[in-house]
Formats: C-alpha cells, structure tokens, sequence
C-alpha cells in the first residue's frame, strides 16, 4: 500500500510514540466494533485522523512545520486509514463451502 506523504508522516509519528499508538489502536478497534462494514470504518477513522492531523499541526514538528509552509488543505488519509485497519484487526474468517460445492484441493 502506498501512503502519501502527509499519511507517512502521520503513521511514522504514530508508529514513534507508543502513548499515540496504543490510542490509535484502541480507537480503531473501537470503530470497527461498533461500525462492522469496513469501508465505512474507514471513513470514519479518516475523518478523525485529520481532525488529529490538525489538531496535532498547531502544536507538534513535524506537523507544525508543514502546516505553516502549505497550510492546512484537506488531503486524502483513506489509505492511512485502510492499513491501520489491515494493520490493527483480524480478518474476519471466510466462511466456510455451502455443502454441495466443490472445493478444489491441491
């Protein structure tokens, strides 16, 4: 997965400062938890994410710095929010062949 350069920023940040990353798990988890559909989880984690992101730029480097060179226009933070989800949740287990079906076996 490719993250742009705001999303690798704000996940080596995460990934640097265990407080961050046992918050981050915790709130995906959460979202997923109570909103099963993960495209829709998505959504929601990358809105908080750049509420984060915003929040964090008026106090934090790198996120400061950037915020004062380029400003603050919304970007993208789906794929962030796709492999955190990919990252911090299990997949959910595939069902099992209906009876009747071939399986193909090796």
């Amino acid at each position: 997965m490719s993250l742009n350069r705001t999303e690798q920023m704000l996940f080596d940040y995460v990934q640097h400062h265990p407080d961050e990353r046992q918050h981050w798990s915790g709130k995906v988890l959460s979202i997923t938890a109570r909103v099963p559909d993960r495209h829709a989880a998505a959504t929601e984690l990358e809105g908080d994410l750049w509420r984060y992101f915003e929040e964090r730029s008026a106090v934090v480097e790198p996120f400061r710095s950037l915020a004062r060179r380029e400003g603050l226009q919304r970007t993208s933070l789906r794929n962030l929010a796709e492999y955190l989800l990919r990252l911090w949740v299990a997949p959910k287990p595939k069902r099992p062949a209906a009876e009747g079906h071939a399986t193909i076996e090796k």
